[in-house]
């Protein structure tokens, strides 16, 4: 609603699902903007990325624009920081991922025998988060009828958030399909925002 008051005349229609799913819940009119901010695009793997910008793709016209909002590559001690904060919140995000699991699939993991693990893969432009075992565990996940057993220091990742490069993003873009028509980033090049259209055919 508060986009309504900013924007009179602005038409919101509201859809709740999974945007890598129910995209063609979305509704009609032109020209239309879609917005996908944050680092989300960050957290998909990049074939999941390029499925997802495709069928973005697919579903805009030629006066049809995308932005997408990105994290940039940076120092890798600046990375690497952000991920692995002094007051230990990245840490609780990452172990709540057992908690979340114990309360929907039944599991009896123990959140306080993993230890936070996250690092800058340069290979793959990607910050990686693990759990590593502080001593082995055993577990079972009733929902899932799955038994696991974790050696101690064995780790597993719970999450990726790749970084990108304007020419990385151009690139991933003109692979779906998509011209980017403007890069912005802010004063420390930290962050960008892509603003693309469909490519020519």
């Amino acid at each position: 609603m508060e986009l309504i008051d900013l924007y009179p005349g602005l038409c919101v229609h509201g859809v709740v699902g999974d945007f890598q799913r129910d995209l063609a819940h979305l509704p009609d009119g032109r020209p239309r903007l879609f917005a996908f901010l944050g680092g989300t695009l960050g957290n998909l793997y990049p074939d999941e990325r390029g499925r997802l910008l495709s069928r973005l793709r697919d579903l805009m016209a030629a006066g049809d624009r995308l932005l997408i909002g990105t994290d940039l590559v940076k120092d890798r001690a600046i990375l690497e920081a952000a991920y692995n904060d002094s007051e230990g919140v990245t840490a609780e995000f990452n172990r709540n991922v057992l908690r979340v699991i114990n309360t929907g699939l039944g599991a009896d993991f123990r959140p306080e025998a993993f230890e936070h693990v996250a690092f800058f893969d340069e290979a793959n432009s990607w910050i990686e988060m693990r759990l590593r075992a502080n001593g082995a565990q055993h577990v079972r996940i009733e929902g899932a009828s799955l038994k696991i057993t974790f050696a101690d220091g064995e780790e597993m990742r719970t999450e990726i958030s790749a970084k990108f490069t304007r020419t990385a993003i151009e690139r991933e873009l003109a692979a779906a399909g998509l011209a980017l028509d403007r890069f912005f980033t802010d004063d420390g090049e930290l962050f960008g925002l892509a603003f693309a259209s469909p490519a020519p055919t």
